[in-house]
């Protein structure tokens, strides 16, 4: 009786759908499919992590048992299914060996597209097919029928109709595009073309995988899957540039061009979502190419329009600071980091700065001096000014502000004793040097002070000393304080009666003590319970500022059940109804919360009109 022929494919085969082909060309004839239960295994974990190519394997085994049952072919499952510790060790290739050795047991052809395994199967003695990827012409995605000219984005949910952004950078209008909804089949068909590429296409790639996502660069489209248990329904986000701006296309003072391409530098591309950042990184690293720097970029994904012979590289094993290690030995002269956002996208970034590198990084920002901000508690205050020099803000695709970042030692804008001078860092205006922002410490305090259209008769930095003076009288007392900045060498406080003799102390040792801490003269006087703070002929309390777990709570307990306006100095904030307590709660997650404890201080609760 002649022998069976049979094959035995692998998981290569059969996720790219290469098998299935063969068979339906009329390929082995009469032969036995037989599907190792370790590659079923395989195909099912895939699957069970949301990843795409799990789910196209197990379509091509349904195909095969299709065929099988219309006696096209003869198919059997056979095998164990592979361990926990087999599963753990897959990476090592211990699947693959599973496989393999159905193959052996069989004496079957042992089919594979995997050029590893084929080389790993011929040396263990078996009869081997390796079939090569079929080299077709690359065809235009589908996707692409949903982008028009001046589209920018295109954003795909299943039983969601279609919708794309459409316009010009800075000038966006979301519009629908289709009536009829997405569907699920309509979703696969689109991510299993975006895999396809990537697996075929040198200038395609997966960039990122997770469960339930996918982030593919196609050509100069990044393409961001989301499926279930990540996101509640499958989406698709694909987005792509509109033009090409070299940087002479900017309106760029010759200053600022000079400054960029002089020497290394630390420069940060700040501005909000959709603004231009990247386009305007990428037309920089393009100039300094130009100009005969080595240029290397830091991307996840790698989604900037660069010349080829600017590398980009990608985190490795999802860790830029690896890929830092590897940049620092290729000696760039200049590295574009796009986008620096995590505590440690700044360490890394500081650190290749530090080490000589010219760094250009691209951060979210609302302003320019937000960029700055982000840098505050990540990268220690004193080096800031050499790690980033210049903040250049884009917004709507052009560049509106400039700032250039210096280390001096100065008295800051507002105090006027020479004692208090201190390092501060000045954020000016690139073009026309005037000092916007200073950064410094005050206390154990970082302060962020606008220079610029503070009123002389209330310096900003008075709010921040009152802010001081109630933290230090509260190691004394946990009662509501009032204090009221009277110029820049003094103020006066109010407490209750019971609480002076311990803030004066003995002798008056702990008020000298205070105010020495302090820089500051302190007058204290008794707070009467019964009256309030007059401001324009309006009962202001300042109210004690404290926060739970979910709440900050502000504090008044004799304005128990009344209405109240809220104020942070003279900026009105909101209006609420005191509780039994004495107290207002504002979620903790919120920005009026934000607003509150940013200047605790200057917060104060007035009578609504009526009360």
């Amino acid at each position: 009786m002649k022998e069976e022929f049979c094959i035995v494919p692998d998981t290569s085969v059969i996720i790219d759908g290469r098998i299935t082909a063969r068979l339906k060309a009329g390929d082995f004839k009469s032969a036995r499919v037989i599907i190792p239960e370790a590659l079923m295994s395989e195909l099912e974990a895939q699957a069970n992590r949301g990843k795409e190519m799990g789910f196209k394997g197990l379509e091509e085994l349904k195909e095969l048992s299709d065929m099988a049952k219309r006696g096209d072919i003869t198919l059997e499952f056979t095998g164990k299914r592979p361990s926990l510790e087999q599963i753990k060790l897959a990476s090592g290739g211990e699947i693959d060996a599973m496989i393999r050795g159905i193959a052996v047991e069989k004496n079957a052809l042992f089919i594979t597209s995997d050029r590893v395994q084929s080389e790993v199967a011929r040396a263990k003695g078996l009869n081997v097919e390796y079939l090569m990827p079929l080299v077709e012409e690359l065809k235009a995605l589908s996707i692409g029928d949903y982008f028009t000219d001046d589209t920018l984005s295109v954003h795909l949910k299943v039983n969601v109709p279609p919708y794309a952004k459409k316009g010009s950078v800075g000038k966006q209008k979301l519009v629908q595009i289709r009536e009829e909804a997405s569907t699920e089949k309509e979703l696969h068909t689109l991510i299993r073309e975006f895999i396809e590429r990537a697996k075929r296409d040198p200038d395609s790639h997966l960039e990122i995988e997770y469960e339930g996502v996918m982030v593919f660069q196609i050509g100069s489209m990044r393409i961001a899957v989301a499926q279930p248990p990540f996101s509640d329904g499958m989406e698709i986000t694909a987005v792509r540039p509109i033009a090409q701006v070299r940087l002479d296309d900017y309106r760029l003072s010759k200053e600022l061009k000079n400054r960029i391409i002089e020497r290394q530098r630390g420069i940060l591309v700040a501005g909000p979502p959709g603004a231009g950042k990247s386009t305007f990184a990428a037309s920089a690293a393009q100039v300094l190419y130009e100009q005969g720097f080595i240029v290397k970029t830091m991307e996840s994904p790698r989604d900037l329009q660069v010349p080829d012979a600017i590398t980009q590289y990608a985190p490795i094993q999802r860790d830029m600071e690896k890929t830092a290690d590897i940049l620092l030995l290729v000696r760039p002269d200049y590295t574009i980091y796009d986008e620096v956002r995590k505590t440690k996208d700044f360490q890394v970034f500081a650190d290749m700065r530090m080490a000589g590198v010219g760094m250009i990084g691209v951060v979210h920002a609302t302003r320019g001096v937000d960029a700055i901000q982000r840098l505050i508690g990540r990268v220690e205050l004193g080096i800031i000014p050499q790690v980033v020099d210049t903040v250049i803000f884009i917004d709507k695709g052009e560049v509106s502000k400039v700032y250039d970042v210096i280390f001096t030692v100065k008295v800051p804008q507002g105090m006027v004793e020479q004692d208090l001078a201190r390092p501060v860092i000045t954020i000016a205006d690139f073009e026309t040097k005037a000092v916007e922002y200073e950064i410094y410490t005050y206390g154990e305090q970082v302060v962020v002070m606008p220079v610029t259209g503070v009123e002389k008769e209330h310096p900003a930095t008075w709010g921040l000393a009152a802010r001081e003076i109630v933290k230090e009288l509260r190691k004394y007392t946990g009662n509501v304080i009032e204090v009221e900045i009277v110029s820049d060498s003094s103020a006066t406080v109010y407490m209750d009666e019971e609480d002076i003799a311990g803030v004066i102390g003995k002798g008056g040792k702990n008020i000298d003590l205070i105010e020495k801490r302090l820089g500051i003269h302190l007058d204290i006087r008794e707070k009467k319970r019964e009256k309030a703070k007059i401001k324009g002929g309006v009962k202001s309390f300042v109210p004690a500022v404290e926060h739970s777990k979910k709440y900050v709570l502000l504090t008044v307990k004799e304005l128990s059940g009344a209405t109240v306006d809220v104020y942070s100095g003279d900026e009105y904030l909101f209006t609420a109804t005191v509780g039994r307590k004495g107290d207002v709660k504002i979620g903790k997650e919120t920005e009026t919360a934000f607003r509150v404890m940013e200047n605790p201080a200057i917060i104060t609760m007035r009578l609504a009109p009526g009360e």
